[in-house]
């Protein structure tokens, strides 16, 4: 097993549908400019109440991708 070194960004990613699309849509937008991402970390989970339903997710997350040698 080799030794790694990792950075990290935070990202929000946000869907009218799910907390777990949130997610999905912030590290699928990332990975199409940030390679070898690794790991996950949630941070915060807010949302916007609209006539007493939930009407939209916002995920903030810690991802963490290895550096390149």
């Amino acid at each position: 097993m080799t030794n790694h070194v990792y950075k990290s960004i935070e990202l929000t990613g946000s869907s009218p549908a799910s907390s777990d699309e949130a997610i999905r849509t912030a590290i699928a937008k990332a990975a199409k400019t940030v390679r070898d991402i690794r790991w996950f970390e949630v941070l915060e989970t807010r949302g916007q109440v609209d006539n007493g339903k939930v009407a939209h997710w916002q995920v903030t997350i810690k991802v963490g991708f290895t550096l390149e040698a």
